[in-house]
């Protein structure tokens, strides 16, 4: 085994100098958000001194004339005008709010440091934490749904595979609380792991599209999403707190949260408790098809296994599970230079069905008696240092330290058998970051840093008889393996003028896999398997324009990578009937190209509309075909002849879309806001032809027309996708034509389907909120693209939330 970081990175810091504050200076922060403020202007009028606010919101005004107003002005802020007497009278802290109606500053995250400049070449959309109150999702993956901007598919209720810009799974990244999410057994079809993040414990999330990886390294492809959870504050011996109890009914579910914390000037702590139950979910009743209804489903009975019809086939049958999540966090600041947070994370579910596979039939009888996930465990133990200290190399820096668990299994049973397959996977992921940033000047900006990942996968299989409880050894998914990551990464801002922002970004990425193969179970022709390509490289390079409050123009180039994961190179199981995937030891790593416009306009400080266009193409893709086996096409898997298939670096897959919107500001606190998303994309087969890639999902959106008084707020919305016709259908899913609806010729095909939903809050108290909501009023049956489930009929949810 290699000595993990055996390869040592000489890091080179550009336009390093020195940057001391002297005389009088002045600190400008949000007056929402606390954050400090960098880039705003601070001038005189009719002087041409003026200064420059740096990351930590602070600007020298010494020079400044003691006699006249001095004035604050960044875009999306209102412009603040004061008198020396006022600023002497606030201790030099200034405040500035935010316009309601503006091309809205932007806090930075692709750089991995919070910070509001106004300006970002890259896209991103923000859901808050006000945001997830209102629309009460019941899952992380709801959550990210409801932003309009992220297709959601489902292959069973406990789940929800985000797809973006045309790649899904482990071509997008995941960070909660700056800790990469993504673990080595992260795989190409669709991810679950997204539930385990608790929307009641999130403070923000936002998306980040496109690739990332020059901040977040590896599987950063079509975007980053990152979740940052509630941070406890500092109070004067002070505790405070919330709950909440929610119920639904088209899954009759029951969610209880509560969180408690305390606070005084220097220590603070903060608990949430969550737990959901799930019922089975009941689809809808109308426009649908025949082929939606769950006709049958499989129950044991005196030892053999029956196919019962259901009373009611609305109901999705062996859909229901529960879940806990827990949260523990600790915060410490001994001085304004030191920040000391602990968070303890830890989440899981009962057992709960794979649907999709549930569903499937042979000879109208089920195909499987049994195939459901064990417990979706995930824990995370989170130690992050802040220290602000104005030196020659950095102004602030951040170390994270991070050791994460992840605990999987998949349990199935072809009906009229007694052997169960058990598959079990865990993960210990141990992770290191070192953040820093600069101020070259009050125009300028370095970040930069250091990561260290360490991922251990052990992967172990039986097969047990439920008539006799006879256990004997199982082919593993995958082999036990180490997979290594280290990487050295810096981003340099620029604000060329007031109008005009330069950004570039690189980083430089070690990564190495070793996997051991239990060759007696299978007989590989080897026992071991490595990486021989171990480098990524990715760069950025962005422009950002803005010529006044009304217009923002953004050009935007980037790269990004995912190395081969043990998913890609070590995985053997059965990814559809027939068909059996074997390891691939010739992996390469696959490489993104992306480039993308953005245009937004502000008309009459009423309307907003923006536009963003993208091109993105993916080399040496990383994609499943068919192959062979010891010179075989087919093999006995699983008692079954079965067609080999592995992952190999196939042909290009390329993607092209827009994203736009508009929001529009009525008199009397009416708001009509849309969002719509299409893309394109087409991947080169391995016989030369061309198929759209199965990750771009047909065009969808939302609409909202919101109305909003002093304590009520009242939306109606609605949710919409197009269809894709036989002919647009992805080879791929063609194949699993159980999942779609049959057109006139018979043809698998996905249709449109659009939903109508009513959304209100009342403030019953100042700590007392009523939410509730009517779902899918029309009760239209509907199953979105890609996806097993069919997704919930006519609903009522409501939910009461109590603070203190």
């Amino acid at each position: 085994m290699k000595v993990f970081f055996s390869c040592i990175f000489t890091f080179f810091v550009l336009f390093i100098c020195s940057n001391s504050l002297v005389g009088q200076t002045i600190t400008v922060f949000d007056s929402d958000t606390d954050e400090p403020i960098g880039f705003v202007t601070v001038t005189q009028q009719s002087n041409d001194i003026y200064a420059i606010t740096d990351i930590n919101g602070i600007a020298n005004i010494s020079m400044f004339d003691s006699s006249k107003i001095v004035i604050f002005y960044i875009i999306g802020y209102t412009k603040r005008e004061e008198t020396w007497a006022n600023l002497r009278s606030e201790n030099y802290n200034i405040s500035l709010i935010q316009q309601s109606f503006v091309i809205e500053p932007i806090e930075v995250s692709t750089s991995r440091w919070n910070q509001t400049t106004g300006k970002d070449p890259s896209k991103i959309s923000r859901i808050t934490s006000k945001d997830i109150a209102l629309q009460n999702p019941q899952t992380a993956a709801d959550m990210l749904g409801n932003s309009g901007e992220v297709f959601i598919q489902k292959s069973q209720q406990g789940g929800g595979s985000p797809m973006i810009r045309g790649f899904s799974a482990n071509r997008l990244l995941y960070s909660v609380d700056g800790v990469r999410m993504n673990t080595a057994i992260f795989r190409s079809g669709n991810l679950q792991n997204v539930i385990s993040i608790d929307p009641l414990s999130l403070d923000k999330s936002e998306i980040i599209f496109g690739p990332g990886s020059v901040a977040y390294g590896s599987d950063a492809i079509g975007g980053v999403m990152t979740f940052e959870t509630k941070i406890p504050k500092l109070e004067s011996n002070k505790y405070y707190g919330s709950g909440l109890l929610r119920y639904s009914s088209p899954n009759n579910e029951v969610t209880t949260h509560g969180d408690i914390a305390y606070g005084n000037q220097k220590l603070s702590a903060l608990t949430s408790l969550t737990y959901n139950h799930y019922g089975d979910l009941r689809m809808g009743s109308k426009n649908g098809f025949e082929s939606y209804l769950n006709t049958i489903y499989s129950q044991r009975i005196d030892n053999e296994d029956v196919a019962i019809s259901n009373p009611n086939p609305l109901i999705q049958k062996n859909t229901g599970f529960d879940q806990y999540n827990l949260m523990q966090k600790i915060r410490y600041i001994p001085n304004k230079n030191w920040d000391v947070q602990l968070g303890l994370h830890y989440s899981t579910t009962s057992d709960y069905g794979r649907y999709d596979r549930l569903i499937r039939t042979e000879n109208g009888m089920p195909r499987s008696a049994e195939w459901y996930y064990g417990p979706q465990e995930w824990a995370m133990a989170n130690l992050q240092i802040f220290h602000n200290s104005t030196s020659r190399l950095f102004d602030k820096t951040m170390a994270r330290l991070a050791y994460q668990k992840f605990g999987e299994s998949r349990h199935d049973r072809d009906f009229s058998n007694n052997n169960l397959n058990t598959r079990v996977e865990s993960v210990d992921a141990l992770s290191l970051n070192f953040d820093f940033l600069k101020a070259l000047s009050g125009k300028t900006q370095l970040s930069y840093g250091l990561e260290g990942v360490y991922n251990k996968v052990e992967s172990t299989g039986k097969t047990t008889n439920i008539s006799n409880n006879k256990v004997t050894d199982a082919v593993s998914r995958y082999p036990n393996s180490d997979w290594y990551s280290l990487a050295g990464f810096a981003n340099y801002s620029h604000k060329i003028n007031d109008k005009l922002l330069l950004d570039f970004g690189a980083r430089l990425n070690y990564f190495d896999l070793e996997s051991r193969f239990n060759t007696k179970l299978f007989p590989l022709p080897f026992e071991t398997a490595g990486l021989d390509k171990n480098l990524g490289v990715s760069a950025s390079l962005g422009l950002a324009y803005r010529p006044n409050d009304t217009w923002y123009f953004a050009l935007n180039s980037s790269t990004g990578f995912r190395s081969p994961n043990v998913d890609d190179l070590g995985k053997i199981f059965d990814s559809v009937p027939g068909s059996v995937i074997v390891p691939n030891p010739n992996l390469t790593p696959e490489n993104a190209y992306n480039i993308e416009g953005s245009i937004t306009k502000t008309l009459f400080s009423k309307i907003r509309l923006d536009l963003t266009g993208y091109y993105t193409i993916l080399l040496d893709g990383m994609v499943r075909r068919n192959f062979t086996f010891n010179g075989q096409d087919s093999i006995i898997y699983d008692g079954e002849l079965s067609r080999v298939q592995s992952t190999i670096n196939a042909a290009q897959i390329d993607v092209m879309g827009i994203q736009t919107g508009i929001e529009v500001q009525f008199p009397k606190q009416f708001k009509f806001y849309t969002r719509i998303n299409i893309q394109r994309g087409d991947e080169e087969l391995d016989d030369g032809t061309i198929s759209p890639t199965r990750h771009a999902s047909p065009t969808y959106g939302l609409i909202r027309l919101s109305k909003k008084l002093d304590n009520f707020y009242f939306e109606v919305n609605s949710y919409f996708s197009a269809s894709y016709s036989f002919e647009e259908m992805p080879i791929t899913e063609i194949e699993k034509d159980y999942l779609y609806a049959e057109d006139e010729k018979g043809n698998p095909f996905s249709p449109s389907w659009f939903t109508i939903n009513a959304v209100s809050t009342y403030q019953l108290r100042s700590n007392i909120n009523i939410n509730l909501k009517l779902e899918n009023i029309f009760d239209r049956q509907y199953r979105p693209y890609s996806s097993g489930l069919v997704a919930s009929g006519r609903g009522i949810t409501i939910s009461v939330g109590v603070s203190f």
